[in-house]
């Protein structure tokens, strides 16, 4: 039996969104493309709030 819920679930739709930042897998954190800490850069910070990590789980942030 197929729960009900499975009749009408739809996969999540895919942002196009880009991330001025990329996990810098050496020093175990996020850096912007000039090799700064993403998480002391203000303005991403006020414009984003965050700068969650992709390795590994989403819940750990990098702040």
């Amino acid at each position: 039996m197929q729960p009900f819920a499975l009749n009408y679930a739809r996969p999540a739709a895919a942002l196009e969104a880009t991330t001025p930042y990329v996990y810098d897998s050496g020093r175990q954190l996020n850096v912007l493309m000039d090799g700064r800490v993403a998480a002391r850069d203000h303005a991403l910070m006020r414009e984003l709030g965050t700068t969650t990590s992709t390795a590994g789980s989403k819940t750990h942030f990098d702040d």
